[in-house]
């Protein structure tokens, strides 16, 4: 006997098509603001020559949390550090 998908499902979720539908319209944007993060960070980091970081910034993903400190408050540390040499 075929299961029937529709047959016993909550009415919250009768159409999960359209559940799906909704949660896109959140992580669609929620991956573009990531990955321009990451890509700055990662992009910074490559040109502070910041070999740790740029590994810790590929893999740790943190909606760009820590991308956007690396950016603000850390790389400006290493160019100051690298001026006094």
């Amino acid at each position: 006997m075929m299961y029937n998908y529709w047959n016993g499902t909550p009415a919250g979720f009768a159409f999960p098509g359209l559940l799906v539908g909704w949660l896109s319209l959140f992580v669609v944007p929620i991956a573009l603001w990531s990955l321009f993060w990451m890509g700055w960070a990662l992009w910074k980091a490559a040109r502070n020559d910041s070999k740790v970081w740029f590994i810790v910034l590929l893999l740790v993903h943190t909606l760009g949390i820590l991308d956007i400190l690396y950016i603000f408050v850390f790389s400006k540390s290493a160019k100051k550090s690298s001026r006094r040499r």
